[in-house]
């Protein structure tokens, strides 16, 4: 103690002073554990034809991984697994996408758009007949809209399972044509489902799914069981224009030119978000273009959407119908699912 009686001079316990060094190697434990799991898991799901020697290779990686780096005392290991890790890094890089696989009927035809200034014309629009989720009737027509005629941006979450993560999706709303949907989505082939791990690691290809409202809808409302909801984006008929001239960009680079769909850096919301930016959107990152499920309110924070209700309530009001019949016509389909939701004007 010093002369007054205070405890000024008293030592910090060895613990406090040793905590910035813990919480480094914590940090840098971390990182290579996450480094490890990703090279582990990059070996599963490598395109190697044998399942058993995918998995030996994969526990084989992450046991000598875990040795080098935390068991034995020999350095020289860890440059072994360093070049182990180069050598799988530019294995990977070899791992290609392509258009050439055997696909599921629903994602079977990409997009194109041809663009004649004010006129675009799209191909491969999907407009299927539904009669379950699996039994349906493939159709793809051809639509042909003016750019002059895009009035309106509407906004789509779809949850499948209760959860702060959603699929997310856009119609152009034109004052003399039906909306046209765009759905960022995976491309899986037959007998393939989607999960988020293998996403992260180039097992599914990139597709922008066009289609009709009655269809991509439609399916989700009343086939897929899932909740969706429905929003007027405020934002002007030129921004709308804007980012649709980019979605038939990046349509027509897609059919050019593969891409592997991943779930943090090339999916739905982060890729809508990335080509509003492109159109003149400007703002931060926000964690809720990846935690998509929360993305509606994120947009009602930025005041994108109608704010003259309590969110809870608007979100209440956006549901839309599961009892408007996919058989309806394209266009009675897409009034419908409007009627009486907040913020449409028609």
């Amino acid at each position: 103690m010093t002369a007054d009686g205070s405890n000024a001079g008293r030592r910090r316990p060895a613990w406090l002073l040793r905590l910035p060094a813990m919480m480094a190697r914590a940090v840098v434990a971390l990182v290579l554990g996450l480094a490890v799991a990703w090279g582990a898991f990059a070996l599963y799901f490598s395109p190697l034809p044998w399942a058993p020697l995918r998995i030996g290779l994969a526990l084989a990686f992450a046991a000598f991984a875990i040795w080098a780096l935390w068991a034995t005392r020999r350095p020289r290991m860890r440059w072994v697994l360093a070049a182990l890790y180069g050598a799988l890094l530019v294995g990977w890089g070899f791992v290609k996408p392509s258009h050439d696989r055997e696909w599921r009927p629903d994602v079977a035809v990409m997009p194109r758009a041809v663009i004649d200034g004010n006129n675009i014309r799209i191909t491969g629009v999907r407009d299927f007949d539904y009669r379950s989720r699996d039994d349906f009737t493939t159709r793809y027509v051809e639509r042909e809209v003016q750019l002059s005629h895009l009035t309106s941006l509407d906004f789509f979450v779809s949850f499948w399972m209760p959860g702060p993560v959603g699929h997310t999706f856009v119609s152009f709303v034109f004052d003399n044509a039906p909306p046209l949907n765009v759905s960022i989505e995976t491309r899986p082939e037959v007998h393939e489902g989607f999960s988020p791990l293998k996403s992260l690691f180039k097992q599914y290809e990139l597709i922008y799914v066009v289609g009709e409202e009655r269809d991509i809808v439609g399916v989700r409302t009343n086939f897929r069981d899932e909740d969706v909801y429905l929003f007027r984006l405020r934002v002007s008929a030129e921004a709308a224009r804007r980012l649709f001239f980019v979605y038939m960009k990046r349509i027509n680079q897609l059919y050019d030119r593969p891409e592997f769909y991943h779930l943090f850096s090339n999916s739905c919301t982060v890729n809508i978000v990335r080509y509003a930016n492109l159109a003149g959107r400007t703002g931060d990152f926000d964690f809720r273009h990846l935690l998509n499920g929360w993305v509606d309110r994120y947009f009602y924070d930025a005041r994108l959407l109608n704010t003259s209700l309590p969110f809870q309530e608007l979100r209440r009001r956006s549901r839309v119908d599961p009892e408007v019949p996919t058989s309806a016509g394209v266009e009675e389909f897409a009034q419908r699912i409007r009627e009486n939701m907040p913020g449409m004007t028609r």
